[in-house]
Order: structure tokens, then C-alpha cells, then sequence
């Protein structure tokens, strides 16, 4: 478990940093140049059009620095539950196998359970590290050491209740990014609005081109913001159900395949 962390923190670093290099890179050569050229088309076009309506382009939309970070925390979000979700679901796949072969009808004893626990420790160490074999190593051992199977139940519920609070507090930074996103989107909001304010004398001579500009800013940000959050949220809980079904499912295979053929002795 102490590789786990480290590593986790090292990819949420270079995740982070590869998110703003690609996103900064496509609004730098794609975004900002086409919302340039369709900001001036339009210009145009109202100037020579009396009656043009000025449609909404999706470039002109995205193109401020509040929306270019909001992608930045979308992208880093979708990395960090994409780790996690892989990892959710190589564990899921230890579930499939039968990891202590107990046939039906036979009985694990308290001596017996010493030989069950080699079968889970000579697992390769990335394996012995997830959840199930931790809880079955545990298991095994408390059984040995007590003869008791109520206390072989107790140590599983226990040992999977830390891990779902362990994997809950694992989510409060994505849940950080997913609340800083529609707060970007404000920042931009609050500063387009600033800098309408500070153009409202040019307004009152009937030039409102800048006023304009900036509330397109102001909303275009938020709007933006706010459609980021919505997907962000709905697959940070996406993960942690999928979360909650490891601990429960990894729950379910220790009284089925473990705690229901142990027996103690009189």
C-alpha cells in the first residue's frame, strides 16, 4: 500500500500537466484564431447588414481564458477517475476467481487455515495488495489465531468498511475540481461583467461593441462552466458506485466462498 500513493500522486501530477500543454495547445492553433476570424466575419456582416442576426458560434463560446481552464480540470478529472475506475475494475476481476478452491462440503478448520493463507501470499505483490486478498489473508489468519468464526466476520466487515471509507475520501479531490469548475466560470463571469462596467461610458455614446463583448464573456463562462460540472458529476458518481459495488461484492464472496465452509471445533 505504500507504492500506491506515490504513484497515484505522480499521475495526478503529470496528468495535470499534460492537460493544460494539450488544451493550452489546441485554443493557442485552433480555437482562439477561429473565434478571431468569426468575431471579425460578423463585425462585418453587421456593418453591412441592417438586419443580421449574429449567430452563436461554439468558438466564440470557448474561447476565453475561464472555459480553457475549465477543460484543463475537465481533462485532469477524467484522468483521475479513469485510474481509479481501472483500478476499481482489475479488482472487480479478482472476484471471478476462485482464489481459495473450497469444494462444497468440505470444511476449513482453524489448523487448516494456515495453508489456505499461503495459497493468498504467494500471490504476486500487486495482486496481494488489492482488496479481496487482503481481506482473505486476514480472515485466515484471525480464524487460526481465535478458532472463531464470528470473529472472522467481523474483521471482513471491518477491513471493507475502511476500505469504502478510504476509497470515499480518495474522491475528494475530484469532487474539489467538480466544484471548481462552475467557480471558474463565475471568476469569468464577475470579469466580464467588471470590464462591461468599465466600458459603460462608451455605451452612453452609443458605441456598445465593447459592452457587449465583455457580457458575451460573462456568460459564455459560466454557461460553459456549468455544462463542464454537469458531465464531471455525473461520472464522479458513476465511479464511486462502482466503488461501493467492489466493497459490497468483495463483502458477498467472503461469506460465500470463505466464512460458510469454516468450521470450528468443539
Amino acid at each position: 500500500m505504500k507504492r500506491t500513493f506515490p504513484t497515484e500522486f505522480l499521475y495526478q501530477v503529470f496528468a495535470l500537466i499534460i492537460a493544460v500543454i494539450v488544451v493550452h495547445a489546441v485554443y493557442v492553433t485552433v480555437v482562439r484564431p477561429r473565434a478571431t476570424e468569426v468575431m471579425a466575419e460578423q463585425t462585418l456582416r453587421i456593418q453591412e447588414e441592417e438586419n443580421y442576426t449574429a449567430e452563436r458560434s461554439i468558438w466564440v463560446l470557448i474561447r476565453d481564458f475561464e472555459q480553457e481552464s475549465c477543460f484543463v480540470l475537465m481533462i485532469w478529472a477524467f484522468s483521475i477517475m479513469g485510474f481509479k475506475a481501472t483500478t476499481s475494475l482489475s479488482e472487480r476481476a479478482l472476484l471471478q476467481r476462485e482464489l481459495i478452491p473450497v469444494p462444497d462440503g468440505v470444511r476449513i478448520l482453524p489448523e487448516d487455515s494456515r495453508e489456505y493463507a499461503r495459497t493468498i501470499q504467494a500471490l504476486p505483490d500487486r495482486m496481494r495488495g488489492m482488496l479481496l486478498p487482503r481481506v482473505l489473508l486476514s480472515s485466515l489468519e484471525r480464524f487460526g489465531s481465535t478458532r472463531n468464526v464470528q470473529d472472522v466476520s467481523s474483521v471482513a466487515n471491518t477491513l471493507c468498511e475502511s476500505e469504502g471509507e478510504r476509497l470515499e475520501s480518495e474522491l475528494s479531490m475530484i469532487r474539489y475540481i467538480a466544484w471548481a469548475i462552475p467557480s471558474v466560470g463565475f471568476i469569468g463571469t464577475v470579469r466580464g461583467i467588471g470590464d462591461a462596467l468599465g466600458q459603460a461610458h462608451r455605451a452612453v455614446d452609443g458605441d456598445i461593441a465593447g459592452v457587449t463583448q465583455s457580457l458575451g464573456t460573462a456568460f459564455n463562462s459560466t454557461f460553459i462552466a456549468l455544462l463542464i460540472s454537469i458531465v464531471v458529476m455525473f461520472l464522479v458518481h458513476q465511479l464511486q458506485l462502482l466503488q461501493e459495488r467492489l466493497v459490497f461484492d468483495t463483502q458477498t464472496y467472503i461469506d460465500h466462498n470463505l466464512i460458510r465452509h469454516m468450521q470450528a471445533r468443539d
